[in-house]
């Protein structure tokens, strides 16, 4: 191993790797070649002293040294990323780039129509949009700005809490012409149930909503919130929605909602270096009232 650092080029190749699992894909994704990804890999390897992929199957895996490098390397990706978006253009100016982290339903549900409405009034503030339900390290630099369903334990960011958001089951009136509505939780046996695959963050939810439902009850089983989603709009059965989100389909029937319903807490939340940050602060302010506004269309009124 060198006394030198290596060149952020080298550890950009790795990361590619990692993620791709091959020099091809990972050329395709830089925008470079295969040779090229072969070079740099193994110029960090010699620079570090250590293998970092072996050849499998499956294409390159890491090694065990490769591993536990990556988490490094992802961070100094973000705090590259963070810097480009940050020269993208001056503080006090209404241009340049803005990165926002969201759940899949806020990002691919709610947000397009909010974001649309932006651009328009901002047309020179470009933004990117990243749909994860984990929540990114702002203060590493993953994001600008996060739309978060619970409240932020990072003390450092500012954090705007919007309101509360509900979720309630609901079936297509497709699926209601061949089945009865449920009258009771016990009678959803009886029906072909939409929830949760692997994530057990969804068996610990239905768990505190004190609802006694286990993997196998489910007909359709996906950690997809979108595809859940989908196919509760497509008829399939009986699944969980947004109350803001399921209004606006006159097809989508509240299912025992006087039973059951979960809350969720929004809040909006940066970075506390980009308070005076004017296109941050736009972006910020405009999902905030945005954001409460659809809030207050999510909320269950007995």
């Amino acid at each position: 191993m060198t006394d030198s650092v290596p060149d952020w080029h080298l550890f950009r190749a790795f990361l590619a790797v990692s993620r791709e699992g091959s020099l091809s894909s990972a050329a395709r994704t830089l925008g470079t070649t295969q040779p090229t990804m072969g070079r740099q890999v193994a110029a960090l390897e010699a620079s570090l002293g250590v293998k970092l992929f072996t050849r499998s199957p499956d294409g390159l895996l890491p090694t065990e040294a490769g591993l536990r490098l990556i988490p490094s390397v992802e961070a100094m990706a973000a705090a590259a990323e963070a810097a480009q978006r940050s020269a993208s253009g001056e503080v006090d100016e209404e241009r340049g780039t803005v990165r926002i982290t969201a759940s899949e339903v806020i990002g691919g549900e709610v947000l397009p129509s909010v974001l649309a409405d932006f651009h328009a009034l901002h047309p020179q503030i470009s933004v990117e949009l990243a749909l994860s339900n984990r929540n990114e390290d702002l203060l590493r630099g993953d994001a600008d700005i996060a739309v978060r369903m619970v409240r932020p334990t990072q003390g450092a960011l500012v954090a705007k809490r919007i309101g509360r958001i509900d979720v309630g089951l609901y079936c297509h009136q497709r699926y209601l012409k061949a089945h009865t509505m449920p009258r009771g939780l016990q009678d959803l046996r009886r029906h072909a149930l939409i929830g949760y695959d692997r994530d057990q963050a969804y068996a610990r939810m239905i768990e505190k909503l004190g609802a006694s439902f286990t993997r196998d009850m489910f007909a359709f089983r996906s950690d997809s919130d979108l595809a859940q989603l989908a196919v509760l709009r497509a008829g399939f059965g009986i699944g969980a929605s947004q109350l803001g989100i399921a209004r606006r389909d006159g097809n989508l029937v509240p299912v025992l909602h006087d039973e059951l319903i979960f809350s969720m807490e929004v809040w909006v939340a940066m970075h506390p270096d980009l308070r005076s940050n004017r296109r941050v602060r736009l972006t910020f302010d405009h999902l905030a009232v945005e954001l409460r506004r659809y809030a207050a269309s999510s909320c269950y009124e007995a």
